[in-house]
């Protein structure tokens, strides 16, 4: 999608959730028994959220997409219109709560949207949120809607003892997407996609399985790379034409790296890396990291994003901010990192039973 049709497309507002709780990596170390093997620290995450009893995929979904909506209105009169006039609802994670029951139908109740709607739940590893984000981009581009809701949402899952736990998280990222009031300017966007299986569940299965160091190279590390490069010459853009990059977050120790390798700086990429505080939230990970440059970003400035989802795929944005977005943001409150500073640490035992629910 070229720079010059679609500039008329963007972010009108946002919203985000991540649960009140977080387990330390140091707690999850002691519970592994592998103290002072510091593999937390080597990972860049010293804690992760975690999810209540009572809380999952779709009760995320609905308290990001409530915030958003609540963001995007003046008042309630206005905010039952924008209701009225989202035309999409899509919603992306790997840890619907059925398998066969969408999520979305749900979220669509609670929220009281109209009944003439495109829904579906999408599923992509850790980048079915940008692929939610994607398709409304399109469906509202292609005027067959007016507004649009794309949800990244998950209740990350990991096995007991598994490298995975120390940085599962949960959360959730809804962003509305529209063609006027718009704080957030597309103005360009790309995916790529191979058959490369570095991570994995299958039917019936609770905790998903993985290949080791195979998801780094050639996962992780091909298909952003490949999605970031094509964006830029997409658009005739280099690293140094960007305020902020926002690299999925697997950890710390991956975006870091391939920033440096695409000749990124870590001041561009800095405000990104939230997962230290609450682990890799999934298909909401990139979203969330994106949510954290908005809270803070100027008007004008310009922000890649690349997400990734094994399996594998990445898409890639180039965002552009406008002047409304500082504006508007001056009226809210519960940033990420409000929320952040908020969380309350619980027990390994506690975190081990809520998750173990939540699933």
């Amino acid at each position: 999608m070229d720079s010059e049709t679609l500039t008329s497309v963007g972010i009108i507002s946002y919203g985000l959730y991540i649960p009140s709780n977080f387990v330390s990596g140091k707690s999850i170390e002691e519970a592994q028994g592998k103290i002072g093997a510091n593999i937390y620290r080597s990972l860049g995450v010293s804690q992760k959220t975690v999810p209540s009893a009572d809380e999952d995929t779709t009760t995320m979904s609905i308290k990001s997409a409530l915030q958003s909506l609540h963001r995007s209105a003046t008042d309630i009169k206005n905010q039952e219109n924008t209701k009225q006039n989202i035309g999409c609802l899509f919603i992306g994670s790997e840890s619907h709560p059925y398998a066969v029951k969408p999520t979305g139908t749900i979220v669509k109740q609670a929220l009281g949207l109209t009944d003439n709607l495109a829904l579906a739940d999408l599923q992509f590893a850790c980048k079915a949120g940008t692929q939610a984000l994607q398709i409304c981009f399109s469906y509202v581009r292609s005027k067959m809607v007016n507004l649009g809701l794309a949800i990244g949402t998950d209740s990350a899952q990991s096995k007991q003892g598994d490298v995975l736990e120390y940085t599962a998280g949960a959360g959730s990222v809804a962003f509305l997407v529209g063609r006027e009031n718009i704080l957030v300017e597309l103005l360009g966007t790309t995916s790529i996609a191979t058959d490369t299986p570095d991570f994995w569940r299958r039917p019936l299965m609770q905790h998903p399985e993985h290949a080791g160091r195979f998801s780094g190279e050639p996962g992780y590390f091909y298909h952003v790379s490949t999605a970031a490069k094509k964006i830029m010459k997409d658009l005739k853009m280099k690293p140094k034409d960007f305020d902020y990059c926002i690299f999925h977050t697997p950890n710390e120790k991956f975006p870091k790296i391939i920033a440096k390798s695409l000749g990124f700086t870590s001041q561009q990429l800095e405000t990104s890396l939230v997962v230290r505080k609450i682990g890799n939230t999934y298909a909401a990970a990139s979203l969330m990291a994106l949510s954290a440059v908005l809270d803070v970003a100027k008007k004008n400035q310009i922000i890649l994003m690349v997400s990734y989802g094994s399996g594998s795929g990445s898409d890639a944005f180039v965002f552009k901010t406008t002047s409304l977005l500082e504006k508007r943001r001056k009226g809210w409150n519960r940033f990420l990192k409000d929320q952040i500073n908020d969380l309350k640490e619980i027990d390994y035992h506690t975190y081990v039973k809520n998750t173990k629910f939540s699933h």
